[in-house]
C-alpha cells in the first residue's frame, strides 16, 4: 500500500539518485533513472516516525534518519552496503528530534533540533556533541547550514521567528543594540514624520534575564583546522602532525591524528669536531690532539697557536717556548766562527754548521778549552815570576786611587774610576766594595753608555722586565716574550706576558693584533684569549665557536697542570661561551655532550634555566645532584595519553664524563 512521505532528500555525490522516508520509519532509495526503488532500509527492532533526512556530504552511500517520537529521540545513522541494521545511533535528544542538517563543509558537524528547546551540533561517528544551543522561546521545527558562511546557521521557530547563530560562539544581545544605533543614526533623533520635533532616543526594554553567551565548539572544524603542522622543541627535536582519514570500519571513514618526533641535525661537521673534542679530554690525550691539530692547520697562527698549547703539556715549558720563538741555546753557541772574536753575527761559517753538527761543536769546544789554557798560563806566570811593582800616591787619577783605595775607601775609587772612564776597574772595585756599591756603579754606567742593547742589559741587571715589555718595539715582540720566558720570575711570569698582550691588541696592525693570543697562551689568560677570539672571529659561526672551545679546554686543562687554580674556577666570558656552546651541542642532538661543557657553579639565570632544562632533557638528573633552583615558578602538567602513533626519538643519549669537576 501507498504510505506518506514526510521528507526526502537528493544525494549530494550522484544526481540520479533521491531517498524519501515516510512515518513509519522506513525510508526508499530511488534511481530516478530507472524510476524504481533500489534499495528500502528501516529498523525492525525499533520502528520510528521519520522527521528528518539527509545525506552524507562526502560518503554517497551514507544518510541519517531523525526520529519525532518522543519515545523514541534517536538519529540513525545508515550505510545502504550494509543495510540489515543502523551503523550508528544518535541519543543525545531528551525528546523527539523535527529537523536535522548535514553541513557540506565538514562532515563531522550534523545539526539537529527536537521538542526539548534544543539545537545541537553532534559528530555522527562519534555521536559527541560538540555544540548545544537551549532555545527559550518556541521549538524549532527547521534548521539549515549558510551556504556561503559554514560557521552560521539559522533556525525557525514555532513563534515565527527565524534566528541566527554561529557555532563558533558569541552573544546575540548585542545585535538589537546595533540596529537601533543605526537608526537614530539615520534620522539624526528628528520625528521621521515631518514635526521637526526632537525625540528622545529609542531605548530598548530592560532585560529581565542576564546576558546569554555562547559557548562554541568544542573542537576547530575542518574549515580552520590545521592539515598539517611543524614545530621544533628543546634537543633540536621536530614534532609533525598530520590528519589522515583511514577506515577502520567498512564504510567509515575516521581522521587519524599522527605525530612524529624526530631529530634533526644541520651542523654534522660541528658534532663531529666536538665529538673529538670530548674524547680527548675524557682520555686526556692532549699532546696527540694538540698535534693533529697543527697537522690540520691552514695558517701559520694557527700552527703557532697549536704549537703554543701543545707546549704546556711537555716538560721544561719555557725552554720548548724559546725554541718556537727562534731562540736554542745550542744553537747560539755554534755561531761563534773563529777563535778571539765575540761576534755573535751569522756568518758564511754558519752555513755549514747545521750539516756538521759534531764537527762544529767539537770546534767550539777546542776554541773554549784553548782559551782557558792561556788564560791558566797567564795566572800562573803572574804569581811565579813575582815582580815587583810601584805603588803611586802622586796627584794624578791613579795616584788618587791608590789613596783610596789604601784608605778603604770603594765608593772613591769607583768614582775617580767612572770620571777617568775606566769602566771595568769601576765595575771590579764595586764588587769588592759591596752589593750597594755595585747597584749605584751599574746605574751610574749605564746611564753613561749608551748602545743598542743598553737596555737590554740594564733589564737583565736590574731584573726590570716590566720596562722592557712596555717600552720595546712590538716588531721586536718576539725578543720581549723571549727575554720574559728567559728570566722572568713564576709569580711575575703572568702578569707580564698579559701586558705584552695587551699592548699587542691595542695595535692598529692586525698581524700584531693576531700575536696577542700567543702572550695570552703563554701567560694562561682564558677570559683574555675569548675576548681577542671575539673581536676576531665571527662569533655566529658554529664552527668558529667550535675553534675557540677547543682552545678554550685546552688551555684551562694546561692551567690546571702549570698553575695552581680552581678547576671549577668560570669567568663571566667563558661561562657566557660555554652556555653558548652547551646551546649548540643540544640543539643538535647531543645532550650528554652539552652537559658536560656547561659549567654548573655559577648562578646566572641563562645558565641555571639551560642546566635544569638539559637534565630534564636527558631524563633524570645526574647521581649526586639535586634539583637547581631556577628562577621560574614550575608548575607541573597532567600527563596525556599517547596518541595512536608515536614517533621515536633519535640522537645520541649515552654518559659522558663531566668536563667541569663536581
Amino acid at each position: 500500500p501507498l504510505e506518506d512521505i514526510s521528507c526526502i532528500a537528493w544525494n549530494r555525490q550522484v544526481q540520479h539518485i533521491l531517498a524519501s522516508a515516510s512515518p513509519s520509519g522506513r525510508a526508499t532509495v530511488w534511481d530516478l533513472r530507472k524510476n524504481e526503488p533500489i534499495i528500502k532500509v528501516s529498523d525492525h527492532n525499533n520502528r520510528m516516525h521519520c522527521s528528518g533526512l539527509a545525506w552524507h556530504p562526502d560518503v554517497a552511500t551514507q544518510m541519517v534518519l531523525a526520529s519525532e517520537d518522543d519515545r523514541l529521540p534517536v538519529i540513525q545513522m545508515w550505510d545502504l552496503r550494509f543495510a540489515s541494521s543502523p551503523l550508528r545511533v544518535l541519543e543525545n535528544h531528551t525528546r523527539g528530534v523535527l529537523a536535522i542538517a548535514w553541513s557540506i563543509a565538514d562532515s563531522e558537524l550534523l545539526l539537529s533540533c527536537g521538542k526539548d528547546a534544543k539545537i545541537l551540533c553532534s559528530n555522527p561517528n562519534t555521536s559527541e556533541v560538540l555544540y548545544e544551543l537551549s532555545v527559550n522561546t518556541q521549538w524549532c521545527f527547521d534548521i539549515q547550514w549558510c551556504p556561503r558562511n559554514p560557521a552560521v546557521l539559522s533556525a525557525a521557530s514555532f513563534d515565527g521567528r527565524i534566528s541566527v547563530y554561529s557555532i563558533m560562539g558569541g552573544s546575540t544581545d548585542g545585535f538589537r543594540q546595533k540596529q537601533v544605533d543605526q537608526l537614530s543614526s539615520s534620522f539624526g533623533n528628528l520625528d521621521p514624520f515631518g514635526t521637526g520635533q526632537p525625540v528622545p532616543p529609542l531605548q530598548l526594554p530592560q532585560q529581565t534575564s542576564p546576558q546569554s553567551v555562547i559557548s562554541p565548539l568544542k573542537k576547530p572544524p575542518k574549515w580552520i583546522r590545521r592539515p598539517v603542522g611543524a614545530s621544533f622543541s628543546f634537543g633540536g627535536k621536530l614534532v609533525t602532525f598530520e590528519n589522515t582519514k583511514s577506515q577502520q570500519q567498512p564504510g567509515i571513514e575516521q581522521e587519524c591524528h599522527h605525530v612524529y618526533v624526530s631529530q634533526v641535525v644541520t651542523e654534522k661537521e660541528f658534532l663531529a669536531q666536538a665529538n673529538q673534542l670530548q674524547e680527548a679530554v675524557q682520555s686526556e690525550g692532549f699532546v696527540s690532539y694538540c698535534q693533529k691539530k697543527i697537522d690540520m692547520a691552514q695558517t701559520d697562527l694557527e700552527k703557532n697557536v697549536w704549537a703554543f698549547l701543545k707546549v704546556n703539556f711537555e716538560e721544561d715549558s719555557r725552554v720548548r717556548y724559546l725554541e718556537l720563538l727562534g731562540y736554542r741555546k745550542g744553537d747560539l753557541r755554534k755561531k761563534v766562527n773563529v777563535p778571539g772574536s765575540s761576534a755573535c753575527a751569522p756568518t758564511e761559517y754558519d752555513k755549514s754548521v747545521p750539516k756538521e753538527e759534531d764537527e762544529g761543536q767539537a770546534t767550539v769546544e777546542q776554541f773554549l778549552g784553548e782559551r782557558v789554557k792561556d788564560d791558566k798560563h797567564e795566572t800562573e806566570g803572574l804569581g811565579s815570576e813575582k815582580k815587583p811593582f810601584n805603588i803611586s800616591v802622586s796627584g794624578d787619577v791613579d795616584g788618587l786611587i791608590t789613596q783610596a783605595l789604601l784608605t778603604g775607601n770603594f765608593e772613591s775609587a769607583v768614582d775617580l774610576c767612572l770620571y777617568d772612564n775606566r769602566m771595568a776597574d769601576a765595575i771590579i772595585l764595586a764588587i769588592a766594595g759591596g752589593q750597594e756599591l755595585l747597584s749605584r756603579t751599574q746605574e751610574k754606567y749605564f746611564a753613561k753608555m749608551q748602545s743598542k742593547i743598553t737596555r737590554l742589559i740594564t733589564a737583565v741587571v736590574t731584573k726590570n722586565w716590566k720596562e722592557i715589555v712596555q717600552s720595546c718595539d712590538l716588531q721586536n715582540w718576539r725578543e720581549a716574550l723571549a727575554a720574559v720566558l728567559t728570566y722572568a720570575r713564576p709569580e711575575e711570569f703572568s702578569a707580564l706576558c698579559n701586558l705584552l698582550g695587551n699592548r699587542l691588541e691595542s695595535e692598529e696592525d692586525n698581524l700584531l693584533q693576531a700575536q696577542a693570543c700567543l702572550c695570552y697562551i703563554c701567560a694562561g689568560n682564558v677570559e683574555k684569549l675569548i675576548s681577542w677570539w671575539t673581536k676576531a672571529q665571527d662569533a655566529n659561526s658554529p664552527l668558529s665557536l667550535q675553534d675557540l672551545i677547543e682552545k678554550v679546554v685546552i688551555l684551562r686543562k694546561a692551567v690546571q697542570l702549570t698553575q695552581a687554580v680552581d678547576p671549577n674556577a668560570v669567568g663571566a666570558l667563558l661561562a657566557e661561551k660555554m652556555s653558548q656552546y652547551a646551546s649548540l651541542l643540544a640543539a643538535q642532538g647531543n645532550i650528554a655532550a652539552a652537559l658536560t661543557f656547561l659549567p654548573a657553579n655559577t648562578n646566572q639565570p641563562n645558565i641555571v634555566l639551560l642546566w635544569d632544562r638539559l637534565c630534564r632533557a636527558q631524563g633524570e638528573l645526574q647521581v649526586g645532584q639535586e634539583a637547581l633552583k631556577v628562577p621560574y615558578e614550575r608548575q607541573p602538567m597532567p600527563k596525556g595519553q599517547a596518541g595512536p602513533v608515536a614517533g621515536q626519538m633519535q640522537g645520541p643519549q649515552g654518559t659522558a664524563q663531566p668536563y667541569y669537576q663536581q
